[in-house]
């Protein structure tokens, strides 16, 4: 099992290889300004194969 430094910097650096740092950065923001349960809203899309650039655009969408 992984430590949970190694979990968030693997994390941190998924996001910036694929959003780039400023999407990232909005993308963490986001998910931290609204409250909201992130593994009810993962499990939904689950079944779905989207990029990370669409659930990144359909998280800021259940932010707003």
């Amino acid at each position: 099992m992984r430590t949970d430094s190694v979990v968030r910097t693997e994390g941190m650096t998924a996001l910036l290889e694929r959003l780039g740092t400023i999407d990232a950065e909005r993308f963490i923001a986001l998910i931290l300004r609204e409250p909201f349960d992130y593994t009810v809203w993962r499990e939904e899309l689950n079944n779905e194969d989207i990029s990370l650039r669409e659930l990144s655009r359909r998280a800021m969408e259940n932010v707003v």
